[in-house]
């Protein structure tokens, strides 16, 4: 038998919400010498893609002015208030005619890492879905086979990929990764626990916040 052909693997960072629960954008809250959102972009382009999208809605010109996104493609959600689904369907278009698999990562969760992305598309094998298994459970990222990506773009609702997820459970392979699920950033006292972890606690001046988020309770 042949050699397996080396697969085209695209990364889709999920961007778009509208963050209202902080006043802000929370894609741009001070995060260790960046911003959130830097931390999920740097995880994507060390994880080894052959290409890498990026979806944008809320609050996409802050954004656009703040990270650099000069070897992305950017996609405007224009529907971000539809949830997460709305943006995986404006992305999957803008994917490489090409792709073999989709890698999902979330533009709030910062601590995912790029062993934890290569130990998933290694240990998927030939599955049409995969998804990490954490030590306290499922967690981003996922990777889907270019087979689901129609499936992927008829979904619906903020919560419509984990629906999938149980619906193809057979389909399903869970790739043991080391570490608990890292955390995503939906609520402030998230953002207080991911920049514990992390040891900081400055914030970016002149925002809603002031030098430590325990001030902003």
């Amino acid at each position: 038998m042949p050699p397996r052909p080396e697969l085209r693997v695209a990364g889709l960072v999920l961007a778009a919400g509208a963050s209202r629960r902080f006043g802000s954008p929370k894609q741009l809250l001070p995060y260790g010498g960046g911003v959130l959102l830097d931390a999920a972009l740097e995880t994507a382009r060390t994880s080894g893609f052959d290409q890498i999208v990026l979806t944008l809605g809320g609050a996409s010109a802050e954004v656009r002015q703040t990270v650099d996104t000069h070897d992305l493609d950017v996609v405007e959600n224009l529907d971000y208030d539809d949830g997460c689904s709305s943006s995986i369907a404006t992305a999957i278009p803008a994917l490489h005619p090409q792709t073999d698999v989709l890698v999902l990562l979330l533009g709030d969760q910062p601590g995912v890492r790029p062993e934890s992305v290569r130990r998933l598309l290694h240990g998927r094998g030939t599955s049409r879905i995969a998804v990490c298994r954490y030590e306290n459970g499922i967690g981003h990222p996922f990777a889907f086979d270019r087979s689901v990506l129609p499936t992927l773009a008829a979904l619906h609702g903020d919560k419509a990929v984990w629906k999938l997820l149980e619906h193809r459970a057979a389909e399903l392979v869970e790739v043991p990764v080391d570490g608990a699920i890292p955390l995503d950033v939906n609520t402030p006292a998230d953002y207080e626990r991911v920049l514990a972890l992390r040891g900081g606690s400055m914030l970016r001046a002149g925002s809603a916040w002031a030098e430590s988020p325990r001030s902003a309770r």
